[in-house]
């Protein structure tokens, strides 16, 4: 069933923070789940048993992050389907999305044997770090369909601009994953089992919600059409966006690896002060990413919707707005950073070196704000292969620029980093005006 898209006024920035705003408090509440499990296993008073549910965390944070294709895609496809009046279709995207997740992630638990032997083979630790890891990864993994199943339902539900339904739906699953943990670490005693069923729970739990958010949402007149759902052209269009968007992820999950593994060489010291300003850059980056998500909804729809004028209108409100956030985050990191850093750790050492290398991240949501911007923009159109071949060369950048400056240390592989975000941002700032172009004709 297709249909004319409703028409909407030009962009405004109340539209921009509909969505902006929820994904912002939604990148807020998501470092509690971290900070809950691990004061709950760090009361425990047993320090591997810290420090497996801090390594296993992140294998989870890495490999669930590969796979964020699902959430970007659906919400790319479900606000052009909008946009388009397709009603029928956004159900499709919805269904596609979510057995696609179900595939994946039941492929992960099947080899979640050497997937686990390759992983901590990589990670290193002690044998009580790596016994403890263990336990909370072979549990854990069984939340893999429930979790990749929660992006897509949350992707679906920002791309239909319902992004305090979203809200709703994240805040419910680290309310509970925090109140499961308590409960299973703290009242039951089963240590770091408990905190790897917790998450399984929130999971759980928040596909529950979904779906029954997604069934009271669903507008479709005709019900499952399966020569709709298995439309060859639509599948091959699906896989070929999400095999770009993943390519494109793995390059920057290995830049952020090799950032770690790198400030890990330059010694303790430089390790923990990488560590208590990586901190920072998350800060300003639940802004920004906040707004990369309005941008993937309104051009999305635009997109779909074939309305130049409110794509264009919508990617320079974005880059507007991103700016003034970036501004207000470097002018709150130059004045209040020395004082930040003293809270976050105790030793002179680390603090002495976190204040040397904090101009770095001051400059760094100035720099990144065409990054997370045009990350919005290239999702919303799907310019998935261009969005992946700017990826990968914004990471030849970073590691060209590594190797050139890697006799400064530390300081130079700062700023490859802000190489890279510069690179990422610029490489698609410059392309933008030929994918408008071959998008939707001159202006």
């Amino acid at each position: 069933m297709h249909s004319p898209g409703p028409k909407r006024p030009a962009v405004t920035s109340r539209q921009v923070f509909d969505i902006a705003g929820p994904a912002m408090i939604a990148n807020l509440t998501t470092p509690l789940i971290g900070i809950v499990s691990t004061t709950a296993i760090g009361r425990l008073g047993a320090p591997a048993m810290l420090g497996g549910v801090a390594m296993a965390s992140v294998i989870f944070d890495c490999l669930f992050w590969l796979f964020a294709f699902l959430r970007a895609s659906t919400l790319a496809f479900t606000a052009q389907s909008l946009g388009a009046g397709e009603t029928d279709e956004i159900l499709m995207v919805l269904i596609r999305g979510l057995a696609l997740a179900a595939l994946i992630g039941v492929g992960l638990i099947v080899l979640q044997l050497p997937l686990a032997a390759i992983v901590f083979e990589l990670m290193g630790g002690s044998d009580a770090v790596l016994g403890a890891a263990r336990i909370y990864f072979m549990i854990r993994i069984w939340s893999a369909p429930l979790a990749l199943a929660n992006y897509v339902l949350l992707g679906w539900l920002v791309g239909l601009a319902r992004a305090r339904l979203a809200l709703a739906v994240q805040v419910a699953i680290n309310l509970i994953n925090t109140a499961a943990t308590i409960l299973l670490v703290q009242v039951l005693e089963a240590g770091i089992a408990g905190a790897a069923i917790a998450a399984l729970v929130a999971e759980a739990v928040g596909v529950a919600i979904g779906l029954v958010l997604a069934r009271r949402l669903v507008t479709t007149t005709s019900g499952l059409s399966l020569p709709l759902l298995f439309d060859r052209a639509k599948l091959m269009h699906m896989m070929a966006v999400n095999r770009d968007i993943m390519i494109r992820t793995a390059a920057m999950i290995i830049a952020f690896l090799f950032f770690t593994a790198q400030g890990a060489r330059a010694g303790d010291t430089t390790l923990a002060a990488n560590a208590v300003l990586n901190n920072f850059l998350l800060v300003g980056a639940f802004f920004l990413d906040g707004l990369a998500n309005a941008a993937e909804q309104l051009c999305g729809y635009a997109f779909g919707a074939r309305n130049r004028d409110a794509f264009a209108g919508a990617t320079r409100l974005v880059l507007a707005w991103g700016f003034g956030f970036a501004l207000v985050v470097a002018v709150t990191f130059a004045l209040f950073g020395p004082a930040l850093i003293d809270v976050m750790t105790a030793s002179a050492d680390v603090r002495r070196a976190a204040r040397d290398y904090l101009p770095f991240v001051v400059a760094s949501p100035l720099l990144s704000v065409f990054a997370f911007a045009f990350d919005g923009v290239y999702i919303g159109a799907t310019w998935a292969r261009d969005m992946r071949n700017l990826m990968v060369a914004a990471l030849a950048v970073f590691l060209g620029t590594w190797l050139a400056l890697r006799g400064f240390g530390n300081t130079g592989l700062w700023i490859a980093m802000l190489s890279f975000y510069a690179a990422r941002g610029g490489f698609q700032a410059a392309r933008y005006p030929a994918l408008l172009k071959a998008s939707f004709g001159r202006s």
